[in-house]
């Protein structure tokens, strides 16, 4: 059992949100023409990150709690992730659509978003020999920076909400990856490739990677849904 803790993990974050995708309010299932084409592009650019920082040693996976099975550097649960992740994640986004209809607040968005890019790339210069850290925030940065040319701020009010709440199940997530729970970390970090600093097990990184990962697969997913809608007003 400990070899399957990873996959265990994975498959207890896709179980509710699977589960309750055919459900009629807030109806995920009928969304899922524009969420897999996002999560599969996202996915592929993610797993090319992963893996270079994976060769390079910035990060690696404890074969502990691993089943054996790879594909190329990672193993298959870490593969899994970028897919089961993203799928659970923009279920909890979906939800709080319905329930909490976003209240847009323009000027306040406005000046996270610009206070957010600032700060992610003065902290990614000034760590230039910190490949984690230096590579995530200017990322980060850029994501933030083309979502606001593409969309302005009409959907980062209720990204940031849903970013706030995706912690929730974050920390239990991360946690559990990085030892919180365990006699050994399933994800490792060389903190000389990082800023060595930590919230809970949690290298600050991550959740830096996390903002990009969710902004880069909502960008995407919202993008289709509004060509599908343009395309079939009526619909």
């Amino acid at each position: 059992m400990e070899k399957c803790l990873y996959l265990i993990l994975n498959i207890a974050t896709l179980l509710f949100p699977l589960l309750w995708s055919f459900e009629s309010k807030v109806s995920y299932a009928k969304k899922w023409f524009a969420l897999f084409p996002a999560i599969l592009f996202t996915a592929a650019l993610y797993l090319i990150w992963d893996q270079w920082f994976t060769e390079m040693g910035v990060w690696g996976f404890n074969e502990r709690y691993l089943t054996g099975v790879y594909l190329g550097s990672l193993p298959l649960e870490e593969c899994l992730f970028f897919i089961i992740v993203p799928f659970s994640t923009i279920f909890i986004y979906e939800v709080l659509q319905f329930y909490f209809p976003p209240k847009p607040k323009t000027k306040i968005t406005k000046g996270i978003t610009f206070l957010l890019i600032g700060v992610l790339i003065i902290i990614g210069i000034l760590n230039l020999d910190k490949w984690y850290t230096c590579v995530n925030f200017t990322l980060v940065a850029l994501l933030l920076t083309l979502h606001y040319y593409f969309f302005k701020d009409k959907i980062l009010g209720r990204f940031y909400v849903f970013y706030l709440v995706h912690l929730i199940p974050f920390l239990l997530f991360n946690g559990t990856l990085t030892g919180a729970f365990t006699p050994e970390p399933v994800v490792f970090y060389d903190d000389a490739e990082n800023l060595g600093l930590r919230i809970f097990t949690i290298p600050v990184e991550d959740f830096i990677y996390s903002m990009g990962l969710m902004l880069m697969n909502i960008s995407i997913y919202e993008k289709i849904k509004q060509r599908k809608t343009i395309q079939s007003p009526l619909g």
